[in-house]
């Protein structure tokens, strides 16, 4: 197979893990509206979801990174869409994913958008 035909199955692959992490979140804000016993049912199935996805990814080394909590630097793999709202000397935390990081066996392979918050 070509190194062409390789990349491009690389990012289809990397497009389908970012997708379904976004559809993963929207499905927990749904299921949250639920009645406790559906929200459990539901949940249960999107943990099994997650679980196949991500051993899914770990067979062609690629890694969904949820940065949210951690402290945010400018070296991070992930560029802030509000961070021109602060100052250089602030310290931000990532408050949201918008879209995961995707990591490879040979490092970075997907750049992540985040919005920040002042600690």
């Amino acid at each position: 197979m070509s190194e062409e035909k390789i990349n491009k199955l690389e990012n289809l692959v990397i497009d389908m893990a970012i997708e379904s992490w976004r559809f993963s979140r929207l499905f927990v804000r749904v299921a949250s509206k639920l009645d406790a016993g559906d929200t459990t049912k539901y949940v249960n199935q999107l943990r099994y979801f997650q679980k196949k996805i991500g051993d899914s990814l770990d067979e062609v080394g690629l890694k969904v990174v949820n940065l949210e909590g951690q402290v945010f630097d400018a070296g991070m793999a992930a560029s802030a869409i509000n961070i021109e709202d602060f100052e250089a000397s602030d310290v931000l935390v990532v408050e949201q994913m918008i879209e995961p990081v995707i990591m490879g066996g040979e490092g970075l392979r997907r750049s992540g958008v985040v919005m920040v918050r002042k600690v």
